[in-house]
């Protein structure tokens, strides 16, 4: 329509006379000294509308071509780390000028947004198959199986907590009242590592880990406090140990200190924190005590034994009750990440 849109309606009106006598688009080309694809386009648009008119348009016309949407969706699709500013550039490159915004409206309209990607372990294909295996001897177990594990693990908290992602409402020129401030302290005011332990039954056992843990702190640790809190939350003969595989879980040491024991270990694959209950428990735990705001170390972990103790089991048979569908998301993703 390029080129129709600049001719005189009385032109248009004269084609299209010539046209119902039975002239083809070629004759007409040549009597009125036009190309094909306009004499084409005239009458393609005349038998839509019924008029040769040219409609006035809703609004300007678009800076970013069909073609070149295309390319910006398959750019992103292919490596969505894309920014809309690389984008930008590549416009430029075929001398188009918008604004980023402009792009990312664009992109919005194919249902693709802008995200912070998720932090997730990196997993290779061997983590995959590990997982898939473990997901699928399990998918079927029943409830009495899992109402029988002791699951343990570690985390770290640090006392002013993750100051990333935090947000606040506030008016203009009010940055800076203390009320809109994150209070920070060089290397994040110290921090505690804790291990712990669940069960269906509630919370077992917290402690806090001094130092570095070794294999022999860690040894020392499950000896204090495993069957005290095997005992605590009541678990049966036959009862499950689980626990990551981290080295100090692995060693050589611990599996020794493990077998004397006769713990039932239960099998675990690599790179599966988002297969570990207790790391909910953990999140759960976290907020509870930041929301507190504890002023140094020995108030942080008085609060965090008390938020510990004040979990309920029902919280815990909540995230066991569901387990089966961590395992089919693994299935599904074919051993990959899930949202756990």
């Amino acid at each position: 329509m390029g080129a129709s849109k600049h001719l005189s309606n009385d032109l248009k009106t004269k084609i299209i006379q010539h046209h119902g006598l039975g002239e083809g688009y070629k004759k007409l080309s040549q009597r009125f000294k036009l190309s094909v694809s306009t004499v084409r386009n005239i009458v393609r648009n005349w038998k839509t509308t019924g008029t040769v008119l040219v409609k006035a348009r809703s609004g300007r016309p678009r800076k970013i071509s069909e073609r070149q949407r295309r390319r910006m969706v398959r750019t992103v699709t292919v490596n969505p780390q894309t920014s809309s500013k690389d984008l930008q550039h590549q416009l430029a490159a075929d001398g188009v000028t918008v604004h980023r915004s402009t792009i990312q409206r664009t992109l919005h309209k194919e249902m693709l947004y802008g995200r912070v990607m998720r932090k997730k372990p990196f997993l290779c294909t061997r983590h995959k198959q590990g997982r898939l295996r473990y997901a699928k001897a399990h998918l079927d177990k029943p409830a009495s199986f899992w109402n029988k594990v002791l699951w343990t693990d570690e985390t770290k908290i640090e006392l002013f907590g993750h100051n990333q992602g935090r947000y606040a409402w506030r008016k203009k020129n009010t940055a800076f009242q203390e009320k809109h401030l994150l209070p920070t302290v060089k290397f994040g005011g110290g921090s505690i590592m804790l291990w712990g332990c669940v069960s269906s039954a509630g919370t077992g056992n917290l402690v806090k880990v001094e130092g570095r843990m070794d294999s022999s702190q860690y040894q020392q640790i499950l000896e204090n406090n495993v069957q005290e809190s095997v005992t605590k939350l009541k678990l049966r003969r036959g009862w499950i140990f689980q626990q990551d595989n981290d080295p100090k879980h692995c060693s050589k040491s611990t599996k020794a200190f493990m077998q004397r024991n006769k713990y039932n270990i239960l099998e675990w694959p690599s790179q599966s924190p988002d297969l570990n209950i207790i790391e909910n428990v953990w999140c759960a735990l976290k907020r509870a005590v930041h929301a507190r705001k504890p002023s140094n170390l020995t108030e942080l972990e008085m609060i965090c034994r008390e938020e510990w103790s004040k979990i309920p089991p029902t919280r815990i048979q909540t995230l066991i009750g569901s387990y089966r569908k961590r395992l089919e998301a693994v299935i599904s993703e074919k051993g990959g990440s899930t949202k756990y």
